[in-house]
């Protein structure tokens, strides 16, 4: 495969640490000292940092890159496996690679691209999104660290900090407001606090994290600012923020199919060497390697993620101001008596929205459900199934679904309430035939509301 011209302010250099900094090398202005040209500037749009960073020909001029699907490769000299392993040689001296878990050429085209999108030096992508989670961790926190996140949080996410560390690597971790400074600031135990988890959006309660704020406490404390971006791609850039690590689960927004399982961390150079260090690193070891064909597929849908988010941010903007005006209680930060609004036009990148998640709190699971099977089976309007990011709606009670990992006193302090219907606007059919079917749906709610009054008069869900 050719040579993939980066986006970012990172070159490769050995298959010890094959991403470098501009800084590490010096420059005769044309080029680095190896002759190789300059890392082009970040560009501060992502969509233009993915369309600087997307060069790619194929092995014999096509359009679009080769699929390297080796698990491994071959030496033409039996002297340079031993300078493979010693870092002499490898990707960026000589081409050559070793082991498809260590580096894949597909695979590492993938997470140039990633690291522009994120505005990060370098990033790696991997199986699943729970993997580049807790490779993450686990690389960042050792054996007896301390985490302090956010409680509110992905169900799997909270499991793994609440259930799993704890139990295998003695990790502690403390839940805190992450919306309030002086709980985070005094949750961090000196010398110990070694991450600062939240999501960009929470989910499911789509609160705005403030990440200027927690990167502060974070640093100041020592520790990493690691910020899970499932939610926003595009539409916010933690690293351009102050976050130190960006990960993702791009089976949902990236990918948009809802048809395949990967993940990404994006972040410093010098964490994804250390990561697939071959006597220490996470990544290297534990194995969570993503297959080049998914590469390949992922790097084919990138371009267009930018008009992808933009749509599902249009339909899912115009579906919460009408669903609020029907009275219906709805959370979604594009809409301005949001409490997190402000923030997020603050921090979002210009012309991507708000993103496309809703909730709409039905009260109790039972309306929830009502309302969900009405969306599906009469009316059509989305699909009841978890996930998000898909070009059909997804919808799911998370208290039941998502976050049913969490304690039931833990999703209260969360304000996850039983009836929280989670809503991955899609993009599919015109937004007019959509609506109608939302309107059919809750008209079919508002009649049986009506012939069972008992039924719903614990808590009203709409205005009737």
């Amino acid at each position: 495969m050719a040579h993939v011209m980066a986006a970012s302010e990172l070159v490769t250099a050995t298959i010890k640490r094959p991403f470098q900094n501009d800084d590490d090398n010096s420059s005769n202005g044309n080029g680095n000292a190896d002759g190789k040209p300059k890392a082009r500037r970040r560009e501060a749009d992502p969509a233009a940092a993915l369309a600087a960073a997307r060069h790619e020909f194929g092995e014999h001029g096509g359009v679009n890159m080769s699929i390297e699907a080796s698990a491994t490769f071959t030496v033409m000299e039996p002297d340079t496996m031993r300078r493979l392993f010693s870092g002499e040689l490898g990707p960026e001296r000589g081409d050559l690679y070793i082991y498809s878990r260590h580096f894949n050429p597909t695979v590492l085209a993938l997470g140039r691209q990633m690291a522009a999108l994120e505005g990060t030096e370098a990033a790696y992508c991997t199986a699943s999104g729970m993997s580049a989670i807790s490779s993450v961790l686990m690389q960042l926190v050792g054996a007896g660290g301390h985490v302090v996140a956010s409680r509110c949080l992905y169900g799997g996410t909270h499991a793994l900090l609440s259930r799993f560390l704890p139990r295998a690597s003695g990790v502690r971790a403390t839940f805190v407001d992450a919306d309030d400074e002086a709980a985070v600031r005094a949750a961090v135990r000196p010398g110990e606090t070694r991450v600062v988890y939240v999501e960009t959006m929470s989910n499911p309660t789509l609160a705005v994290a403030d990440i200027p704020m927690l990167a502060r406490v974070a640093h100041d404390a020592g520790a990493k600012l690691v910020v899970d971006n499932t939610f926003t791609p595009m539409v916010v850039s933690p690293a351009r923020l102050g976050a130190d690590v960006v990960v993702h689960s791009v089976s949902k927004f990236i990918s948009g199919g809802a048809d395949i399982i990967a993940g990404a961390i994006c972040g410093p150079a010098s964490l994804v060497n250390a990561m697939m260090d071959l006597q220490e690193g996470a990544l290297m070891l534990l194995g969570p390697t993503m297959n080049a064909k998914v590469a390949f597929e992922l790097s084919e849908r990138l371009p267009h993620l930018p008009l992808r988010m933009q749509e599902h941010s249009r339909r899912a903007a115009e579906y919460a101001s009408r669903m609020r005006r029907l009275g219906l209680r709805v959370a979604y930060p594009g809409l301005p008596d949001h409490p997190h609004h402000a923030r997020l036009l603050a921090i979002a990148n210009p012309g991507y929205g708000a993103g496309g998640m809703l909730c709409v709190d039905m009260g109790t699971e039972d309306r929830a459900n009502r309302l969900m099977h009405h969306l599906q089976n009469t009316t059509r309007f989305g699909l009841m199934a978890v996930s998000l990011g898909y070009y059909e709606t997804l919808m799911s009670c998370s208290g039941s679904s998502t976050s049913s990992e969490m304690p039931p006193e833990d999703r209260a302090r969360a304000g996850i309430s039983p009836g929280l219907v989670r809503m991955s606007v899609g993009y599919n059919g015109t937004l007019e035939q959509r609506w109608a079917q939302f309107e059919r749906a809750l008209s079919l709610m508002q009649q049986q509301q009506q012939q069972h009054p008992d039924r719903d008069a614990a808590a009203k869900y709409c205005k009737v």
